[in-house]
This record gives structure tokens, C-alpha cells and sequence, in this order.
């Protein structure tokens, strides 16, 4: 197989452009516009080399059938973006510390959703400022995301320690753990902490196949900017529908609902309330 070449851009044909579109949207939603070969060969060029597999066509015949499941999750890892950190838009934070979490004293007990939780930070991020501002413990966390891979490591909870730049220095003392000897430069949340956060696989435009619950909190944050605007209410609409009247649906600041009828109050551009 080390005869293999590397897959390259100009390797990618219009043709194969468009299959991959329909896989992609079909499973998940995604839109993939034709200006992103670039990315396709760079995500998928790696792992058609482990395989031995030239051409894009051949690799799409593999995963595209009911037998291929298991590559296919495996290129659908490799394909979704996982860029994110701790204490990703401080605003939104802020926002759950001096408006929320002062509003909902009196809530038995919270439920907050990342719903695209990719590699953990955004999830236990929410869980830190929860455990601080509700010591009693009357809270939880969900976390999903269509990328098994993510979904591992952030189970894991172990990251490098520039992850942990914006974390602030008390909570740092307090839920994490400094890595030693093979685990240098890295840290681990603890484990009381990671015990209240909840990991699964959730496909956001198939979420009718699980009965999760209802949240007063849903971050929905930098993933529908990867669907077309149909995908986009299909899965907004079925990410508020878990939404506790009087809750909160937070987007990521470069998103907008502009346009959609949602039933939404807007309590900022990237800030939603479902009305009571």
C-alpha cells in the first residue's frame, strides 16, 4: 500500500464532487458545496491510502451501501469539523451566569443540552459554571454529536493544556487535574464533574429516533452553518421541540434564525426564548 499516491485536489472530479454532496446530505445533512474539494481530499485522502483506494468513486461505492455503515461513520468522523475550546464565546457564558441561572433560582433541577458538543470542551464548560453556581447538584448535562471519534475523546476528557487557556485559574484548581509523566502538558477534568456530563451519538436531522427528554437550556452552536437553509429548519425545528417553554436556544454568534418561523422570542442575535 506505500505505493499508494496521496489523493490531491485535481484528483477530485465535479462528479465525485456530487456524489459525496448526496452521501453527505443524505446521512447527515451536511452541505458540501463544490468549492470544497480542497477539504474533501484532505479529510478522506489519508484514510483511502490506508486502504489501498485510488479513486474517490471506488471509495464512495464502499461506504455508500447498507454493508459500508461502519467506514461510512468512519468518513462521516473525518469530514465534520471539530474546531472548538473551552469557554467558546464568553458572551453566552456570561449570559447563563448573570441572566439564567439567577432567573431559574427556584428550578428543580436544570437540564442543559450541547448539541454539537464535538470533542467535549463547550459541554464541560457549561458543567463547571453549573456546579459552581448550583453546588446542590440540581443539574445535568446532555451531549451530542453525529462523530463517534469526538465522542471518545471527549469521554475521555483529557486535553492538551493550551485547550485550557481561557478556562479561569479557580476553576482550573478546582476541576482539573495537571497531567504527569506520560501525560505532560495535557490535564483531565475530574471526575465528579465528568460524571454529571452525558455523552451520545445524536444525527441532528434524525432526531425523532430518541426521546432524550426536554432542556430549559440548548446550545446549538456553529453546526448549522453547515446545512442549507431547508436542513437548517428541519433541525432547528426539532432541536426547540425539546425545549422547555420559557427556555433558552443559544447559536453561535456568525449563525442567524433570520428568516425562519420559529415562534422564537429573540433575546440578542444569538440568544433565543421559547415562549411560555
Amino acid at each position: 500500500m506505500s505505493g499508494v499516491p496521496v489523493l490531491s485536489e485535481s484528483d477530485v472530479s465535479d462528479r465525485d464532487m456530487l456524489l459525496f454532496q448526496q452521501l453527505f446530505k443524505r446521512h447527515i445533512g451536511l452541505h458540501l458545496p463544490v468549492s470544497k474539494k480542497a477539504l474533501l481530499q484532505s479529510r478522506l485522502g489519508g484514510r483511502m491510502h490506508e486502504l489501498g483506494i485510488r479513486q474517490l468513486s471506488q471509495y464512495h461505492a464502499m461506504i455508500s451501501g447498507e454493508d459500508g455503515a461502519d467506514e461510512r461513520q468512519r468518513a462521516i468522523d473525518l469530514i465534520t469539523t471539530n474546531e472548538t475550546y473551552f469557554f467558546r464565546e464568553q458572551g453566552h457564558f456570561d449570559f447563563l451566569v448573570t441572566e439564567l441561572l439567577p432567573q431559574w433560582a427556584r428550578v428543580k433541577t436544570l437540564r442543559a443540552w450541547s448539541a454539537a458538543s464535538s470533542t467535549g470542551e463547550e459541554a464541560y464548560t457549561l458543567a463547571m459554571l453549573l456546579d459552581h453556581h448550583r453546588p446542590d447538584g440540581s443539574w445535568s448535562v446532555f451531549a451530542s454529536d453525529i462523530s463517534t471519534r469526538v465522542l471518545s475523546f471527549a469521554r475521555r476528557a483529557l486535553y492538551p493544556m493550551a485547550r485550557g487557556q481561557n478556562i479561569p485559574k479557580s476553576y482550573l484548581r478546582r476541576y482539573c487535574l495537571r497531567g504527569t509523566a506520560e501525560y505532560e502538558g495535557h490535564f483531565l477534568v475530574e471526575g465528579a464533574l465528568r460524571r454529571k456530563v452525558e455523552f451520545a451519538q445524536r444525527n441532528l436531522t434524525d432526531l425523532d429516533a430518541f426521546d432524550d427528554g426536554s432542556f430549559d437550556l440548548i446550545f446549538l452552536r456553529n453546526v448549522i452553518i453547515y446545512f442549507d437553509f431547508p436542513t437548517k429548519i428541519q433541525v432547528v425545528s426539532d432541536v426547540i421541540r425539546r425545549l422547555r417553554p420559557g427556555g433558552y436556544l443559544v447559536v453561535g454568534h456568525s449563525e442567524s434564525l433570520h428568516g425562519m418561523d420559529l415562534g422564537l422570542e429573540m433575546h440578542s442575535p444569538s440568544i433565543y426564548r421559547k415562549p411560555e
